[in-house]
């Protein structure tokens, strides 16, 4: 596809922008966490190089979007911003990232792509997340406001030594909240396996996605299946050395797929032990 046929980005969703001449052999769309933004994967383009186009999601009631209700359940959500990717014209050599709640919106994203006859992704990464038929056995977007910042704080998402903007923690609350439940009232059904490759990351010290856990994604592809196990808790993704390993793995696996998007992607170096 030329530079002339590429069509236009929808800013609202794909905040970041379009590779400078043309598309990059692939492209990876990153989903954030509940309550994250796109401003997670804001570094991400430097460090995965021009042979891979970082295309960050920003989802509503944050950022540019702040005045956007969020969405309250996981299939508008999903439609609508499958509709966005085609629009922008971002189904094609695309890879999908997600992290916890993201992990599962692009496995709904995946499977909602191939039921409109689009291409599935040519690898598809969940992060921190159980797999989809182990989702909503947690009701955490009824907790009140003290409960949930404590919650937020033992998974590692609150720095514990320097006092939490309250004000700021506050304008996040209802995001959190409406992310939380898009997760907490999914109900999983069960679909043929997804065909594209796959790889799973879990950490160390993560209450809500244990090793085995990750590992029951197997199940929902029949292309290759790695996991990697870094070191941290749930917010590994944060920063640090842990998500420079997990950098490190995506590239390892996606540097060579716009020479053959359709074949399975090499095994890479375990970035782990």
């Amino acid at each position: 596809m030329s530079s002339a046929e590429i069509p236009p980005r929808t800013p609202s969703w794909f905040p970041g922008p379009a590779a400078e001449g043309g598309p990059a052999p692939v492209r990876l769309v990153c989903i954030p966490y509940a309550g994250g933004t796109a401003s997670l994967f804001r570094e991400w383009q430097r460090h995965l190089g021009p042979g891979i186009e970082v295309v960050p999601v920003q989802l509503p009631g944050r950022g540019l979007r702040m005045r956007e209700e969020p969405y309250q359940a996981t299939a508008p959500l999903v439609s609508d911003l499958a509709s966005a990717l085609e629009e922008a014209g971002l189904c094609r050599d695309y890879a999908l990232f997600g992290h916890s709640m993201g992990a599962l919106l692009a496995y709904e994203l995946a499977c909602e792509l191939r039921e409109r006859g689009r291409q599935e992704p040519c690898h598809l990464y969940v992060s921190g997340s159980r797999p989809p038929h182990l989702y909503g056995r947690r009701a955490d977007h009824l907790l009140s406001d003290d409960e949930l910042r404590a919650l937020v704080q033992d998974l590692g998402g609150l720095e514990r030594d320097r006092a939490v903007d309250a004000a700021y923690f506050e304008r996040r609350l209802p995001v959190l909240r409406a992310d939380l439940r898009v997760c907490e009232t999914y109900r999983w059904r069960p679909r043929l396996p997804l065909r594209c490759p796959m790889t799973a990351f879990s950490a160390s010290r993560d209450a809500l996605a244990s090793a085995p856990q990750t590992e029951a994604w197997r199940e929902y592809t029949t292309g290759s299946f790695l996991r990697h196990h870094l070191e941290g808790g749930h917010f590994f993704l944060d920063g640090g050395h842990t998500r420079e390993r997990l950098l490190r793995s995506l590239y390892d696996e996606l540097a060579g797929a716009g020479a053959d998007l359709h074949a399975p992607a090499a095994e890479p170096q375990s970035a782990t032990a």
